[in-house]
């Protein structure tokens, strides 16, 4: 499912990465990524399958899922989200507050610091840069 982005010959482009209806993967086709770090509240549960992973091994894209509960979110680059299914809260470190829900798209930018606060599990497609 992964192209890891090297071309099998110099000038050629690698091919495209694609999966269908990422919100229909069962929740046994995706890896056990463990706990998140810092938890504040609860013991929230990752799990997810990367898509695509650059050639420099940092842009990557994939599904991303992960179960209720409070923790520290630090951004160390630039991740764009978009929620398939469930409910969260992430909240700045200035007090601002982005309610997250099916269809909800947010531009994470690097440096950004808050919690997140996950109430249903949530599932995204996400991009990291």
């Amino acid at each position: 499912m992964a192209d890891d982005g090297v071309s099998a010959a110099d000038g050629e482009a690698p091919s495209a990465s694609v999966l269908q209806d990422p919100a229909a993967l069962a929740d046994a086709d995706l890896d056990d990524w463990g706990v998140v770090d810092e938890p504040i509240e609860g013991e929230s549960r990752t799990a997810g399958t990367v898509i695509h992973k650059g050639p420099d091994g940092r842009s990557e894209c994939g599904v991303w899922t992960c179960t209720p509960g409070t923790w520290k979110c630090a951004v160390d680059r630039d991740e764009f989200c978009y929620f398939l299914e469930g409910r969260a809260t992430y909240t700045h470190e200035d007090g601002t507050v982005i309610g997250i829900e099916p269809g909800t798209t947010v531009l994470f930018p690097a440096g950004w610091t808050g919690t997140c606060r996950v109430e249903e599990t949530v599932r995204k497609v996400y991009m990291i840069r």
